[in-house]
């Protein structure tokens, strides 16, 4: 995919860029490593004093920030605006938190026979982030604020669909005081990052993206000896039990699954329901999510926007054609929208079996699977069956309900001792929430 700003509520090409030459990728590294050589001996309050100034400056550009993200990835603006309140919270937090937590921690010397014994945190250089779009202010500042508070230099290769945001990001820090070259924007391709990840200069790496694009990571991290931080897919249950408020339930249940038009890792995904308010949780779940309004990011009154890429937008529609050839039933939704731009209607399958893509599957977009159960016990053991987790929703007010001694299962369900990840491909929607290349 081409390095570029396509804006996901019309299909138009606003801007691309050239990714960088060899030669300026080399600079850059050089600039990096020199960077890391003096920021090191920076201290931490100097550091959290950058952070807060870092903040301010979001705070002042929260209008621009916003538009620019809903315009390169769909968000609607209202989303877009709380992400860059959320960055500024949490570069706050570690400004104030931070030069404590690096203190060096006093241990007993007299269990390990030293005179002296104590741990020092001390930085380890150049950092690697390869960050999605889905998020594409938040997942690059929850890498950047604690690494940069540590001491550490980071390189951000964002996704190919949202480079202005990236851009912005480093412009951000330099706004911010922060010493020149601590933080760098890479516009890169897919094909470089194995390059930059191997060069001697580049400590470690984090990675927020799919599975497939995890292992690779992990791999050539391993050879190097370098150390990574992983977060791949999810696919979160919702359980919902007798005792729970069902509208209060079924509302919340809409937000977790439609968030960011549906684009979120941590989103519930399948959602299962006691068979005793089974009707009544589905009438409540499927008239909420029809009455969602979908439709211009940037209009205050839309709720879920479009996909953040056409070939996303596909995906969402071909795991729901293979569900319904297989026998589930649409509840709301299962169309794409008729109008310009890469809009999907949200939607509630249920009917869900092992033999549709999407029981196994992360389904990056506003798709909800709905599943009856006859008792918590079962509901757990159909999720634990999944190859995602991240979180995870109980809904009761019984505290004294837990999983069953002997859980029982739906017919056709197949149990995870029975079940083989070998068996299943890695989820195409983690490929397309993680954009373009291995991110």
């Amino acid at each position: 995919m081409a390095i570029a700003t396509t804006n996901p509520a019309t299909g138009e090409t606003l801007k691309t860029y050239e990714a960088l030459s060899p030669e300026a990728l080399e600079d850059r590294l050089a600039r990096a490593a020199a960077a890391a050589a003096t920021y090191r001996r920076t201290s931490p309050d100097e550091r959290a004093a950058w952070l807060n100034a870092a903040a301010d400056v979001l705070d002042e550009d929260v209008d621009t920030v916003a538009e620019l993200m809903t315009t390169e990835m769909g968000k609607t603006l209202a989303a877009a605006k709380a992400e860059v309140a959320k960055c500024a919270k949490a570069l706050r937090w570690y400004a104030e938190h931070g030069p404590a937590l690096l203190r060096p921690e006093k241990k007993d010397a007299e269990a390990v026979k030293a005179q002296d014994a104590y741990v020092v945190h001390q930085p380890i250089g150049v950092v690697l982030a390869i960050m999605p779009w889905n998020f594409p202010l938040w997942q690059a500042m929850r890498f950047a604020a604690p690494a940069l508070m540590a001491g550490n230099v980071g390189l951000l290769k964002h996704a190919s669909n949202v480079p202005q945001t990236a851009l912005y990001l480093e412009e951000l820090f330099g706004k911010a005081g922060f010493p020149d070259d601590v933080f760098q924007t890479l516009l890169i391709g897919s094909s470089t990052i194995e390059q930059v990840l191997r060069d001697d200069r580049v400590a470690a790496a984090t990675l927020t993206g799919s599975a497939p694009a995890g292992q690779s990571v992990a791999s050539i991290a391993g050879d190097a000896l370098k150390r990574t931080v992983l977060e791949l897919g999810g696919s979160d249950p919702f359980i919902v039990m007798p005792s729970a408020n069902l509208d209060k339930a079924a509302e919340v249940a809409v937000t977790a699954r439609n968030q960011n038009n549906g684009q979120s890792c941590i989103a519930a995904k399948r959602f299962f329901v006691h068979r005793d308010v089974a009707e009544e949780f589905t009438r409540l779940f499927t008239e909420k999510i029809a009455a969602l309004t979908v439709g211009d990011p940037m209009d205050e009154d839309t709720q879920v926007g479009p996909l953040a890429t056409e070939s996303g937008r596909d995906d969402v529609e071909k795991y729901v054609q293979d569900a319904v050839d297989k026998g589930a039933t649409v509840l709301t939704g299962g169309k794409r929208v008729d109008r310009p731009g890469w809009f999907y209607e949200p939607t509630l399958l249920s009917g869900i079996t092992p033999e549709m893509d999407l029981y196994f599957e992360e389904v990056f977009g506003p798709v909800a699977a709905l599943f009856t159960v006859d008792s918590l016990g079962a509901a757990i053991d159909i999720a634990n069956s999944h190859p995602y987790g991240l979180g995870a929703n109980l809904w009761s007010e019984d505290e004294g309900s837990g999983p069953s001694s002997s859980p029982t299962s739906p017919p056709g369900w197949r149990s995870s001792t029975g079940w083989s990840p070998a068996t299943r491909s890695c989820p195409s929607a983690g490929s397309s929430r993680a954009a373009t290349d291995a991110s």
